[in-house]
């Protein structure tokens, strides 16, 4: 049976690589990044914006939306296409993060959890994770897996990324639609020898696609490089791997001189409602005193709506006064930022310029301090 999403390489530079991920709702250009949708809306902006922007990808929440609306709502709305008004490709996590932010019980069945939003009780396994993210519809399903905090002990780090692999096997057998794709995601904390393992016997199993999960969770950048380091190699090249929870401008760098193909975080939009601007020479806080007669865009060459259109000093005033539209305007500034730095990956791996093009970004933003 033929695969519903497929990835192929296009360009090579290095370990860097471009390609196509096509799936049922239209290819998607790789390296990119996934705008997170967590309740099927991406924080103060709408499906118009993504458009505008660009956005070729998106990700939304199973937790968060099998609890509210539910999954029997938004399937009963044509799916998260429907439900959202997206026509682009929808990408799923599975339920896994949970794990670390909610603290559930973990038995060899299932994780329980205490609901956000009443506390009572969820209970969520891998069947019950890959149901619901069909129900939603997205066309891609991550496999639920079990990430541990890092620092985290041989231990714990190496019982974790067992019960993912069995889970991701529970994952693929409960798979009922052949019109949508299931990932399986790479564990083993910051220990190579273990992401080793995880990655090798996470390919024999089989999936179109590989999330490398339990990063960006506490590690440092040199442990996170170690990790997809041991990770990449095992993995077929015919298959899209996935940083999940990666968005900062050098792990984003470091990750695609690895071979990494799609990231996720929600860092470009929290960053915007705390007054945080991402440009290629530094991240601004929008809130410093020296921008209240600033009559400059946050970024020169940016074509985004709040460069177009609007100064520092406005912005930080509406950040100050706590409009809502200065979140508005600083996610459709970072998200901007973040769309563009892929576009201009891909393109310098096409040329063969992306060790000189990731050379000089991570130059201007430590020459601003960023990073």
């Amino acid at each position: 049976m033929s695969e519903p999403v497929t990835f192929r390489t296009a360009t090579t530079d290095g370990d860097a690589r471009t390609g196509i991920l096509t799936t049922p709702h239209g290819d998607v250009q790789t390296p990119n990044f996934m705008a997170v949708g967590t309740r099927a809306s991406v924080k103060t902006i709408d499906t118009e914006d993504l458009e505008r922007l660009d956005a070729q990808i998106v990700l939304a929440n199973t937790y968060h939306l099998m609890l509210r609306p539910g999954e029997t709502i938004v399937e009963g709305q044509g799916g998260l296409h429907g439900f959202m008004a997206w026509n682009g490709p929808i990408l799923t996590d599975s339920g896994g993060y949970q794990v670390l932010s909610l603290k559930p019980q973990i038995t060899e069945e299932n994780l329980v959890f205490a609901s956000t939003y009443d506390g009572s009780r969820v209970t969520l396994s891998p069947e019950r994770s890959v149901r619901v993210q069909e129900a939603l519809g997205a066309d891609i399903a991550m496999v639920l897996d079990v990430p541990v905090n890092l620092p985290a002990s041989y231990e714990d780090a190496n019982s974790a990324m067992r019960q993912t692999l069995r889970w991701a096997e529970r994952s693929k057998n409960a798979k009922t639609r052949s019109d949508r794709a299931l990932f399986g995601i790479v564990q083993g904390g910051a220990d190579a020898e273990l992401r080793r393992i995880s990655a090798r016997e996470t390919a024999n199993i089989g999936f179109p696609g590989y999330g490398i999960g339990g990063l960006a969770v506490g590690e440092s950048p040199h442990e996170r490089v170690t990790a997809i380091e041991a990770t990449i190699p095992e993995l077929p090249d015919t298959a899209a791997r996935y940083v999940m929870g990666l968005g900062d401008t050098e792990g984003l760098l470091d990750a695609v001189a690895h071979g990494v193909d799609l990231f996720d975080c929600v860092l470009p939009t929290r960053l915007a409602r705390h007054g945080k601007a991402l440009t290629r020479t530094g991240d601004i806080s929008i809130k410093r005193l020296e921008f209240a007669h600033d009559s400059q865009p946050i970024e020169d060459g940016c074509s985004c709506v709040a460069c177009r259109r609007y100064s520092r000093a406005y912005i930080r005033h509406l950040h100050r006064t706590h409009e809502a539209t200065a979140d508005r305007l600083l996610t459709l500034h970072n998200l901007s930022y973040t769309y563009r730095l892929m576009a201009d990956i891909r393109t310098s791996i096409e040329t063969g310029s992306f060790a000189s093009f990731r050379g000089e970004v991570i130059g201007r933003r430590s020459q601003s301090g960023s990073g």
